[in-house]
């Protein structure tokens, strides 16, 4: 009867220490089980049957092929299904050569699936104390074996001897800006440099060099406009080829062709800077009237 009573008994009514030692009981209990359970999942993931037997690699590789993927990636994964390391499989295969970004999953129950980008070249990327490098379409500097773009036209971008980690991203979008306004000139930015102390300049890919000078992306394009605009003018008197152009002075520029500079001759350098002063300030007074238009 005493048995049956202290069954009956409400937890609410039983001593403490009982309490405790149901508590302990069932915690002891359910940590078997958990410590069973693991270990019949760790034998379960070792099993041949969840190896990795399958990998499937998707994307558009134009720079790789299959074959040569795999051979560099492959080895550097290790573990079946359950226990494969995915960062460090997504590093391996990062690490292929051209491969920008790598997204990797698991696919039930021995597969891996992966899903490749390429790097898209958009330029070269020079400064000193470095090898050539290239920079992506986002404006990314990547390595890479420079022989695989040795028949693509792409521009330089010369860095200053320190860039900054956004440097190659911010030239790429001034290449950009300013590649459209030299079309009138029958010519292609070969180079576009940007110094240590953020002044810009090109080369031409007919040979011409122009210095910008510093600036803001829309300061800097605003000059250069403006020159290409009186190139026409300066081509009816002097029907020479461009060599240099400086576009630093702030009421006009000095240039330089082939067998004539505007820096020799004291009388047409004078009548060739007022016209083209009179030029710029027409184009500045037109471009003032369109902004309070606006």
């Amino acid at each position: 009867m005493l048995a049956n009573a202290a069954l009956n008994t409400p937890d609410s009514e039983m001593p403490q220490d009982i309490r405790w030692m149901n508590a302990a009981s069932a915690a002891l209990v359910g940590l078997a089980l958990a410590v069973v359970l693991a270990s019949g999942l760790v034998k379960l993931s070792r099993l041949p049957f969840f190896n990795i037997s399958r990998l499937q690699i998707e994307g558009e590789l134009q720079r790789n092929n299959l074959a040569t993927v795999r051979a560099n990636a492959v080895p550097h994964l290790s573990g079946g299904f359950f226990n494969q390391d995915l960062f460090k499989a997504r590093d391996a295969f990062e690490a292929v050569p051209w491969v920008r970004r790598a997204v990797v999953r698991r696919v039930w129950p021995n597969q891996l699936r992966v899903t490749l980008e390429e790097h898209r070249p958009a330029a070269y990327w020079r400064h000193e104390d470095r090898d050539d490098q290239l920079v992506n379409t986002f404006g990314e500097v990547f390595d890479a074996n420079l022989g695989d773009v040795e028949d693509e036209p792409l521009p330089t971008l010369a860095a200053p001897a320190h860039p900054s980690p956004d440097q190659s991203r911010v030239m790429l979008a001034m290449l950009h800006r300013l590649q459209p306004l030299v079309g009138p000139l029958q010519a292609e930015i070969d180079t576009l440099r940007l110094t240590d102390r953020g002044s810009w300049s090109l080369e031409l890919d007919t040979g011409a060099d122009i210095e910008l000078g510093r600036g803001t992306e829309d300061e800097v394009a605003e000059r250069l406009e403006r020159f290409v605009r009186t190139v026409p003018e300066l081509h009816r008197q002097y029907p020479a080829p461009l060599v240099q152009a400086d576009l630093r002075y702030p009421e006009g520029y000095a240039v330089k062709l082939r067998g004539v500079s505007t820096l020799q001759e004291a009388a047409s350098k004078a009548a060739l800077k007022a016209k083209l002063a009179a030029q710029n300030a027409a184009w500045a007074a037109r471009q003032r009237q369109q902004q309070q238009q606006r």
